[in-house]
């Protein structure tokens, strides 16, 4: 499977377990929790996955990014967070540089 691909999955299993933990109040709910930690599970398996064939930084940089930009769209439609117009730029910024670093770094190194 192509390496950009897993990232990409790999990124929004991040953005469900960062989601997840607002649900887990604490990790005493058991069901979100177990939820969560099988999101996490999954993320850093096919972060792994994915560095096996992407430079590393760029790999992780990418994972993080997909990650927060999607939680931060999660937060605006889920949890009634700010979608102002500076903080949506701040999130295209974001979507910028992982599209720069998916150009710059298709070679591992």
């Amino acid at each position: 499977m192509n390496a950009w691909l897993v990232l990409l999955v790999a990124g929004l299993f991040e953005a469900v377990w960062a989601v997840g933990l607002a649900y887990t109040d604490g990790f005493t709910e058991p069901l979100p929790s177990v939820a969560t930690l099988a999101a996490m599970a999954i993320s850093v398996y096919l972060l792994a996955q994915a560095v096996q064939d992407l430079p590393v930084g760029t790999a992780y940089a990418v994972w993080t990014g997909i990650g927060a930009v999607t939680t931060a769209g999660f937060g605006v439609y889920l949890f009634d967070e700010s979608a102002s117009a500076l903080r949506v730029a701040c999130i295209l910024l974001v979507v910028v540089g992982i599209a720069g670093l998916q150009v710059t770094g298709s070679h591992a190194g």
